[in-house]
């Protein structure tokens, strides 16, 4: 890949080719595909009383000196033991963000250690993590409240209420793979979209919110899809299987309304419907930098969000260490490119029944017949990873029992 010399941050952009290129730099790099991190995220209870509100301050105290500035300005924010970073989420939720590890097993085994530790801190202070992808008890509720979040808050809120039930109530699952080298991107990326539909349905955790059953399998992904879809919808489609990676995520981009505007004041909230191709081309009184284009490109949150590695952000949170299942089928199905090539091909007839995965899961029997095949490519794959004999057993027990789950759904 051409890129240029990399622009100062605070320099104006001088117009579109210089977000392309910008853009170009530094969202797909490639290399050996070796490394792989998640970012786990969770609802937090009162362990007593689960629907019991958790303020801010509740949060701030259990988490000492690992808590985020977002709660405490004064916090040093100190890595977990295993160099996991902790947030706190607009709702509360908890989300811990791995470094990345060129093994799965090391991954796990770090990750393993760093929940142990904040469950730890937060049982001292009487809270739990929550085991699903939605909070099943509480409706959606501010727990802290930036600029950013305020501005998040007043543009979802054009659209209706699902942007706040997606900050306030919703806990996801994201796992973090290399792009790949050059000749590997196009498929990668494709099969990082691909498989997500199926694998969303498999994965399904989120039926019931706010003390209710609410109709969707995953009512996390329902909130999202509702929300503008200029920043939510699948970037890679499979009525364009061959799109240029760069080329559709520059356009997307470029064509997405700004959702902050920082400046000095309080209020980030962006007049409406202002894209970054506008913002460039003059619609605002000062000219945006590169540093703006990067912070927007942090406020697009589509089911696959390059970062340089491949973000896949379509899972709902799992139950205890229920999170290493779907890490084990993504690593397995991306370890190798005929494996890719598999997938894709297996899961390209159903890769665009987002809303049907979110609202059926595996009682949607194409999407059922698609993920069990998907399955049994991961657990055939699975060698790949090189996992210790516990942990392999581990695994294809647990994707086992997965599979036939989906096989009935596929009946």
């Amino acid at each position: 890949m051409v890129t240029s010399p990399e622009l100062d941050r605070t320099t104006p952009l001088r117009g579109v080719d210089d977000a392309v290129r910008h853009i170009a730099r530094i969202c797909f790099k490639t290399g050996p595909p070796t490394r792989t991190g998640v970012e786990l995220e969770w609802t937090v209870h009162d362990a007593a009383d689960p629907a019991r509100p958790v303020d801010r301050e509740r949060l701030r105290a259990a988490l000492g000196p690992h808590s985020p500035t977002t709660i405490h300005d004064s916090s040093p924010a100190a890595p977990l033991r295993h160099g996991s970073t902790v947030t706190v989420e607009p709702g509360g939720q908890l989300e811990i963000s791995t470094a990345p590890r060129t093994s799965v097993a090391a991954l796990v085994d770090a990750t393993n250690a760093d929940i142990a530790q904040v469950t730890d801190l937060l049982r001292a202070a009487g809270l739990a993590l929550g085991r699903t992808g939605i909070d099943p008890w509480r409706p959606p509720r501010p727990v802290v409240d930036t600029p950013r979040y305020h501005a998040m808050r007043c543009v979802f809120d054009r659209r209706g209420p699902a942007g706040r039930t997606m900050m306030y109530s919703t806990a996801g699952l994201q796992v973090c793979l290399d792009a790949g080298e050059p000749d590997q991107v196009a498929a990668r990326w494709a099969a990082a979209h691909a498989v997500g539909p199926p694998l969303l349905a498999a994965f399904a955790t989120a039926d019931r919110h706010a003390g209710r059953r609410t109709g969707w399998a995953s009512a996390r992904m329902a909130a999202w899809l509702a929300i503008d879809p200029a920043r939510t919808r699948p970037v890679w489609s499979p009525q364009q299987p061959d799109a240029d990676p760069v080329a559709a995520w520059t356009a997307y981009a470029l064509a997405a309304p700004l959702l902050c505007l920082r400046d000095d004041a309080a209020d980030w909230t962006p007049p409406p419907g202002v894209t970054f191709g506008d913002w460039i081309t003059g619609a605002l009184p000062r000219p945006p930098t590169t540093d703006d284009l990067d912070y927007h490109l942090s406020t697009l949150f589509p089911v696959v969000r390059p970062r340089g590695y491949l973000e896949i952000r379509y899972l709902d949170a799992q139950p205890g260490p229920d999170w290493r299942l779907p890490l084990a089928v993504l690593a397995a199905l991306l370890a190798d490119p005929a494996t890719v090539r598999q997938a894709v091909a297996t899961a390209t007839p159903v890769a665009d029944r987002w809303h049907e995965a979110a609202r059926h899961g595996l009682g949607d029997p194409p999407l059922a017949r698609a993920a069990a095949d998907l399955l049994d490519l991961a657990l055939a794959a699975l060698p790949r990873l090189d996992l210790p004999d516990d942990l392999h057993d581990e695994m294809t027990r647990g994707l086992r029992r997965r599979l036939a789950a989906t096989e009935r759904g596929s009946r």
